[in-house]
C-alpha cells in the first residue's frame, strides 16, 4: 500500500480505537450546508463526523479489532466520539428525521455490531447524566429510608415533649 494511504488508515484506526462507538452512514444527497450543520450538532455532543473511503474503513476497522462491517457501499461517513453514545445517536436520529438524510447503515458499540433499529433505540435512551442520577437515587434510597427509621423514635419523643410543653403552657396561661 502507498505510504500516504497507510497513513490515512493509521489515522482512521486511531480514531476508531479512541471511540467507544462507531456509526456508519450513507450521506448521498446531503448538501454541503446540511453536512456542516450535522457536524456542528455532533460536535456539540462530543462526537465527530468524517467522510471516509470504504476500503480504508474496512482496513482500519480490521486493524482496530472491530467486527467486519458488511454494508460498506456508496458514500460513507462515520461518526465517532469520546462521550455519550446516546447523545450522538439522538443527534443522528433527529437530523435524519429533519432532512431525511443521512441514511444509517450500521454501527459498532463496544465492539458489538448494531443495526439501524438498535441505533434508534439507543437514541431513545435518556442522556448519560440522567441515567447516572437515576442510578444514584436508586442507590441512595435504602440508606435514606434507614436514616429516617433510625431517627423516628427520637423525633417522636421530641414531638411528644413539644406537645406536652405547649399543653402545660396553655394550662398555666
Amino acid at each position: 500500500m502507498h505510504p500516504a494511504k497507510e497513513t490515512i488508515v493509521e489515522d482512521l484506526q486511531a480514531k476508531l480505537n479512541a471511540s467507544p462507538f462507531l456509526f456508519v452512514a450513507d450521506y448521498t444527497g446531503l448538501k454541503v450546508g446540511q453536512f456542516a450543520e450535522l457536524r456542528t450538532r455532533l460536535w456539540n455532543v462530543g462526537a465527530r463526523c468524517h467522510v471516509v473511503k470504504n476500503t480504508f474503513l474496512r482496513r482500519a476497522a480490521k486493524s482496530a479489532g472491530l467486527p467486519e462491517l458488511a454494508e460498506l457501499k456508496g458514500q460513507t461517513a462515520i461518526v465517532v466520539g469520546d462521550k455519550d453514545v446516546a447523545a450522538a445517536a439522538k443527534v443522528l436520529k433527529n437530523f435524519t428525521a429533519e432532512f431525511k438524510k443521512p441514511e444509517m447503515k450500521t454501527g459498532v458499540v463496544d465492539k458489538i455490531v448494531v443495526s439501524t433499529e438498535q441505533i434508534k433505540a439507543i437514541a431513545d435512551l435518556p442522556s448519560r447524566e440522567v441515567l447516572l442520577a437515576t442510578l444514584l437515587g436508586t442507590l441512595n434510597a435504602p440508606a435514606s429510608k434507614l436514616v429516617r427509621v433510625l431517627n423516628e423514635p427520637a423525633s417522636s419523643l421530641a414531638r411528644l415533649l413539644q406537645a406536652k410543653a405547649e399543653k402545660d403552657g396553655a394550662t398555666a396561661a
